[in-house]
């Protein structure tokens, strides 16, 4: 995995947590929703990435 990917699937997971503390905050369970899927989207980044790395070595 490449730094970059690292650094853009880190931002993507914390823009994840953030949106679901917001949703949170302000009652709107539709943010608490997107929060947690934009988290379970960088997840499955990560680890498709890793498979890949443990290919490579």
């Amino acid at each position: 995995m490449s730094a970059s990917d690292k650094i853009q699937n880190a931002a993507e997971d914390l823009a994840g947590k953030a949106k679901e503390a917001l949703g949170k905050v302000t009652g709107d369970d539709s943010k608490v929703a997107e929060g947690k899927a934009d988290q379970t989207k960088a997840d499955a980044k990560k680890a498709g990435e890793n498979v890949k790395d443990a290919f490579k070595h």
